[in-house]
């Protein structure tokens, strides 16, 4: 019997990483890197989802989650880096800046 386990977490994956990826840009965009705290607190929901879920699947999809948003801190900083070398736009309605 074949276990498709590994495949569909690894697929959910790729799609986490690339719906997260325009987020990242976004976010800093319209609210700066200052909304991290939302990514470290969604990101830690994400993780004791995945360990109350009985499901191997479901559970491997939100660790993955959990560690994609947790992650997403760290480039929420980057990006804010990458806006000052020019890389990207820099939101010129915001106040912050």
């Amino acid at each position: 019997m074949l276990n498709f386990s590994g495949i569909i977490i690894g697929l959910t994956s790729f799609i986490i990483i690339g719906i997260l990826h325009p987020v990242i840009i976004k976010c800093e965009y319209y609210f700066s890197s200052r909304i991290w705290p939302v990514f470290l607190v969604m990101g830690l929901i994400s993780c004791i989802i995945s360990l109350l879920i009985a499901s191997e699947i479901f559970s491997g999809i939100f660790g993955v989650l959990g560690c994609c948003l947790l992650w997403s801190i760290r480039e929420l900083k980057q990006q804010e880096k990458r806006v000052a070398r020019g890389w990207f736009p820099k939101n010129p309605n915001r106040k912050d800046s």
